[in-house]
């Protein structure tokens, strides 16, 4: 398994054609960034070396299993060290909204644009409690360890984690469909298949879904009622939409840098950030929505024929239900669901906004081929409405209370049942956290 780097993991580009580049070098980074604006690059220090001088606290909280010892040690360890007012403080200034934070910060719109779209990727929006110190650590991340892929691409990820499972004696099904849990005296004893087989548990049933289906089709009339209704109430984020290119020719961005850049952002600034995230939440198809750009070619060039290109493009503010057209331009299917036509035209509504930046993008095109929410979601089931996070990850559902407010670590109210994956903690992200935790504990 090889990945590959580059070193200028992300970088924006609005449509006045201001833009910025974060690289992987913190004394270029204070060095271009306050060439844009007075003052914001040293701004940019202080919060990433904040990150760094909290990263006990920050990473054991984010990463760590809540309902512990070591975290309860953690927190005491902290509490003792700043004070229980600065402890306190500390807490809540890790509350604070990105806008808040980015308004109160840095005095250029660009710089504020580098940041803004990355609470999206946390399945937040910025004017979420708690979306400033995510997009804060994003920062930190971003700067100490850049934005590597897979050489060859995600299928070589899947193949060493299956020779690895392998080598240690697992076996992997697939087209596998489990239809429900078996239970014996109150305890997961396995689980069927929707062909008939049975397969039986030694110790441990452990799930990777959402709690739609945990709780629903998995369990069924077995379901403590408790997380039934707690299921009810659980909420899901805002859809996502993808697009992928393949190009005859690599985009010729027009600033400097930017065709390096692994994940590219193009949006006007936090305000269109917060505009798009607000229409999508309404049932609107945003009227500009924000763009993610990966350039995959642009760090691992084995990926596409040489000379030729390929871009992957998520929309993160994406309607789940779709009531109707920010731009006013596109009819809203009567009963709201996404259609194959309405998800081209709203390609296409992406794209022109790709061809406002890039000299001959249209031309350039070979193919294309976009993915609503609802195609996301027939293509796998946990991606409920089209939501890649597992569930609306506001802090009412995160840390102790993801999913549920009465939820202990993985644990069910079944016994050998756990839960994990997206919709639990740590939340969404390929660092397989929930599994680690739990593999930890059994």
């Amino acid at each position: 398994l090889e990945f590959c780097h580059t070193g200028t993991p992300t970088g924006v580009l609005r449509p006045d054609g201001s833009h910025a580049v974060l690289s992987t070098d913190r004394a270029a980074n204070i060095a271009a960034l306050n060439a844009i604006a007075a003052g914001d690059g040293d701004r940019h220090a202080d919060d990433v070396g904040g990150i760094e001088r909290n990263a006990g606290l920050l990473f054991g909280l984010l990463g760590g299993s809540l309902w512990s010892y070591p975290t309860a040690k953690l927190l005491a360890g902290d509490g003792w060290r700043r004070g229980p007012r600065g402890l306190a403080a500390f807490l809540g200034e890790a509350l604070v909204p990105a806008r808040g934070w980015l308004d109160n910060t840095y005095r250029s719109e660009t710089i504020r644009a580098l940041w803004a779209p990355w609470v999206l990727h946390a399945g937040l929006g910025p004017e979420d409690a708690f979306s400033g110190q995510i997009a804060k650590v994003i920062a930190f991340a971003l700067e100490a360890a850049g934005a590597p892929i897979v050489k060859g691409g995600a299928k070589n990820l899947l193949a060493a984690f299956e020779a690895l499972i392998r080598e240690r004696g697992g076996d992997i099904r697939t087209g596998a469909d489990v239809a429900s849990i078996v239970q014996n005296n109150g305890r997961a004893t396995g689980v069927r298949l929707a062909s008939g087989e049975t397969i039986n548990a030694d110790k441990s049933v452990i799930c990777s879904v959402t709690p739609t289906q945990l709780y629903g089709r998995l369990l069924g009339t077995d379901a403590p009622k408790a997380d039934v209704e707690a299921t009810q109430k659980y909420r899901y984020g805002k859809g996502n939409f993808q697009i992928h290119y393949a190009l005859d020719k690599p985009p010729a961005w027009p600033g400097e840098g930017l065709d390096k850049v692994a994940l590219l952002h193009l949006t006007p600034g936090l305000d269109g950030v917060s505009k798009a995230c607000n229409e999508a939440a309404r049932g609107m198809l945003p009227e500009v929505p924000t763009i993610c750009v990966g350039q995959p070619h642009a760090l691992d060039p084995s990926r596409c024929p040489e000379g030729k290109a390929i871009l992957w493009l998520q929309l993160p503010e994406a309607p789940r239900f779709i009531k109707g057209d920010a731009a006013g331009k596109l009819q809203a299917p009567a009963d709201g669901q996404w259609t194959d036509a309405l998800r081209e035209a709203y390609a296409d509504r992406a794209e022109a906004i790709l061809a406002s930046h890039i000299e001959g993008f249209k031309d350039s095109v070979i193919a294309r081929r976009a993915y609503s929410p609802a195609d996301l979601e027939a293509m796998n089931i946990n991606l409920v409405g089209g939501d890649p996070y597992g569930g609306s990850s506001t802090i009412d559902q995160s840390f102790l209370w993801r999913p549920f407010k009465t939820s202990r670590n993985h644990q069910t109210g079944i016994k050998g049942l756990y839960h994990i994956g997206a919709s639990t903690h740590p939340g969404a992200g390929l660092g397989g956290g929930s599994g680690f935790l739990l593999a930890g504990r059994l």
